[in-house]
């Protein structure tokens, strides 16, 4: 085989395959027997009819395509070995030159992942925001505490804001019931948002038997965003009592004995929560030092297909919230082009990011065990909902595996330049990241390596961004 490489661009390359008609015979061979176990000849065996019979019967077009079929992708890949390319995608290949019994040619163009300089990633420096809780942190979650253990009681008057009701609720277009738009016996908490625009506003002020109507837009449905009038009738109204934030509280929703206990412990879970927020921050801040100091020629086609999946997560997890994308524009502050800038700047910084992480693996030469895969297939079936084991059957089966691989050893690249990074808060405190645990804790250095999930406390890039998007939304 001899083969050569043009740079189409700096992520696309086109190779042309010579494939001397000797390396075919395997192939042929093998197209051979696999025709001669399809046809009936007479005074023939099945499986049993010589190559010149089959020739005279079927044609030897069939017999060339089947062997060029198996030999096309070998030697592709072992074009892409002979010149290092590492591809992106299917190629496009085209046969250009088939001379029976003397040469195949062929080329295939690919998207190729793109060459260049590998910054230095040691000592990079970044900042981040200082850690802060207040008191109406802690107070808002200590009111959160005292609603799990709060009892509902039925009153006799007007719903307000924070009482929970019992409806009816109809939306109609043109005077029709919309399929789809009708709730019976729902239970909702005024104030709490989230369902349809102008609802909250209608039911203050109802009492049990009661009805009110509205103009609205679905959120959900083949009619999402049409304009409709709801109508909403209140069955009942009841009123949340909390219990007393006290002792017999703090024994009674914990394991402490006084609720000035259960307080600085609500206080030390924020606290290592928000050490969490802030090391993750610090890993995209310490990448994004990283990405500054490179300059990294993107696939479009890559970026467009990005591009496209993160703008359909984020519109997937605006519908699931029964918010409509203008509502949320409104709500952000965002025009629909500033929306769409920031989102491909996001997959521009990530699809980079990936590139470079993968060229920090393969310099440090990492590897993975098979424990730590297991682990990754845990984490990931959870992270979606789903039974590890069917998760597990189902990479393996859609040879999804590889990616997992990838997503582990970009993790491991991220913690080490991370780990070796200098990141100090606002106020000038050096920002502990390397002993820092899962749970938000701080290890002692001489069993951190032990202890400290490096992978789950720095995911890879593109999950860290495909994720920020979701919470975004």
């Amino acid at each position: 085989m001899k083969s050569a490489v043009e740079t189409l661009s700096p992520t696309r390359a086109k190779l042309t395959v010579e494939v001397p008609f000797e390396e075919l015979k395997p192939s042929l061979d093998a197209a051979y027997q696999k025709i001669a176990k399809q046809i009936n000849v007479p005074g023939f065996r099945r499986g049993k009819v010589p190559p010149a019979v089959i020739d005279r019967q079927v044609g030897r077009g069939p017999v060339l395509d089947e062997a060029i079929n198996a030999v096309v992708p070998q030697q592709y890949m072992a074009a892409l070995q002979e010149h290092d390319l590492e591809p992106l995608a299917q190629p496009e290949i085209e046969v250009t030159k088939l001379e029976d019994n003397d040469v195949l040619e062929f080329t295939a163009e690919v998207d190729v992942k793109p060459d260049f300089e590998l910054p230095s990633y040691d000592g990079l420096e970044a900042s981040v925001e200082d850690i802060e809780i207040t008191d109406a942190d802690v107070d808002e979650q200590v009111e959160a505490l005292r609603e799990r253990f709060g009892t509902l009681v039925p009153v006799e008057r007007a719903a307000a804001d924070g009482d929970f009701v019992t409806i009816d609720l109809v939306a109609a277009k043109d005077g029709e019931a919309v399929e789809g738009g009708e709730v019976t016996g729902m239970s909702y908490k005024v104030g709490r948002g989230g369902m349809i625009d102008g609802l909250d506003e209608a039911l203050v002020g109802l009492s049990a038997g009661e009805e009110a109507s509205f103009d609205s837009e679905l959120v959900g449905g083949d009619l999402v965003g049409e304009p409709v009038q709801v109508t909403v009738t209140v069955t009942a109204v009841q009123e949340q009592q909390l219990p007393d934030y006290d002792d017999e509280f703090a024994q009674l929703a914990s394991e402490f004995d006084t609720a000035d206990e259960l307080t600085a412990d609500v206080r030390e879970r924020l606290g290592r929560g928000k050490r969490l927020e802030q090391a993750a921050a610090a890993r995209d801040a310490v990448l994004e030092a990283l990405l500054e100091k490179v300059s990294i020629p993107l696939p479009e086609v890559m970026v467009t297909d990005e591009l496209n999946a993160r703008r359909q997560n984020v519109e997937q997890q605006l519908g699931f919230a029964g918010i409509s994308m203008e509502k949320y524009l409104e709500d952000e502050g965002q025009t629909q082009e500033e929306f769409e800038a920031d989102l491909e700047r996001r997959v521009r910084d990530a699809v980079a990011a990936q590139f470079i992480l993968d060229k920090i693996a393969k310099k440090e030469e990492f590897g993975i065990e098979q424990a730590e895969l297991s682990e990754h297939l845990v984490r990931r079936a959870q992270q979606s909902g789903q039974d590890p084991q069917e998760f597990a059957n189902h990479m393996f089966e859609h040879n999804h595996i590889p990616e997992l691989v990838q997503e582990i050893l970009r993790g491991k690249a991220l913690a080490t330049i991370v780990e070796a990074a200098t990141v100090k808060d606002a106020s000038g405190n050096v920002v502990e990241l390397k002993n820092l645990r899962p749970d938000g804790t701080i290890g002692e250095p001489e069993a951190a390596a032990d202890e400290a999930d490096t992978e789950e406390s720095a995911e890879d890039a593109e999950g860290a961004e495909a994720e920020g998007d979701a919470d975004k939304a």
